[in-house]
């Protein structure tokens, strides 16, 4: 059912034909790069590219916003950057250094696809070239991801050892029974600000977007965002080994996104944690992450209404 083939329509084009291979001159340029890692993961999973079936997955939706009445199409790209040939093995490490160098500086925002978790490390630590002075990060996620050990659990730990300042970092949505107290001291001690998910019972999620980037981007920093889509209600994402239930809902999510892309601070993303082989029939998680997309590129493409 997931698969069945979409009609061709002129008057309806899909948001795949957003994709180009290089950065289109009048348009606010997204690039888009696959780092599809998995072999550290917590929870065995696939070798499957969750890249490649998000890909797919924008020639379910258009390119019109009906909130805002536009077509995106009108104002962005989406510039395909391609995949990382295996970031998980040796050398990997150089290979996302190398994809992510080199880009046209007139990219305003990379979205990276994971994989798991392990490719925010990745792409933070090869955005920065290990010099953290000038970058936040905001991540969007049941877990503290304070891990001892190297795995997709792993990664903000990680960061934090290799020199990012704790006090421009940011953990949104942190759920209960995900995390352990152990790693929630480790946070705290390294000045961590947790936005955990019942804030957000309360306070819109745009707010706290906005809230996150403002931390973890003062004094001027680049904000890198991870969106790990376990922070979603298992209902939503079941192709997220670690969701449980009563998460995010799908449409804060999205709104989150939106919130943190509109935001000129902001200079990548990630969407990781899927597991395609485990999604439902309905590719709902896939379709979820391909909104998620679209929704970066929506949030883009407000910046140039702001200052």
């Amino acid at each position: 059912m997931g698969n069945v083939a979409t009609p061709r329509d002129p008057n309806w084009p899909s948001a795949a034909t957003m994709l180009r291979d290089r950065p289109v001159e009048d348009r606010r340029n997204v690039g888009l790069i696959g780092i599809s890692t998995y072999a550290t993961s917590l929870t065995a999973r696939s070798a499957s590219s969750t890249p490649a079936a998000i890909r797919a997955a924008l020639e379910r939706y258009s390119t019109w916003s009906f909130s805002e009445a536009l077509d995106i199409a009108e104002s962005v790209a989406l510039v395909d950057f391609g995949d990382v040939d295996a970031p998980d093995a040796e050398g990997g490490a150089q290979r996302v250094a190398t994809a992510l160098s080199g880009w046209d500086p007139g990219i305003a925002l990379r979205l990276i696809l994971g994989g798991d978790n392990a490719a925010t490390w990745l792409a933070l630590r090869a955005l920065s070239g290990g010099d953290y002075s000038n970058f936040g990060l905001v991540t969007l996620d049941a877990h503290l991801d304070m891990r001892d050990g190297v795995s997709n659990g792993s990664p903000v730990r990680q960061l934090l050892e290799e020199g990012l300042d704790g006090h421009h970092v940011v953990q949104v949505g942190l759920a209960d029974f995900s995390n352990s107290p152990a790693y929630a001291r480790r946070a705290h001690d390294a000045g961590v600000t947790v936005i955990s998910r019942d804030v957000l019972h309360h306070e819109p999620v745009e707010e706290a977007a906005r809230r996150a980037v403002a931390i973890a981007g003062a004094g001027g920093r680049h904000v890198y965002v991870d969106i790990d889509m376990d922070a979603a209600d298992r209902m939503a994402v079941p192709a997220c080994p670690a969701a449980a239930p009563g998460g995010l809902s799908a449409d804060e999510i999205r709104r989150f996104v939106r919130a943190v892309s509109v935001q000129h601070g902001v200079v990548a993303m990630d969407i990781t944690e899927i597991d395609v082989e485990r999604d439902s029939a309905d590719q709902r998680t896939v379709r979820l992450a391909a909104l998620l997309v679209l929704e970066t590129l929506a949030g883009v493409r407000r910046r140039l209404q702001w200052p």
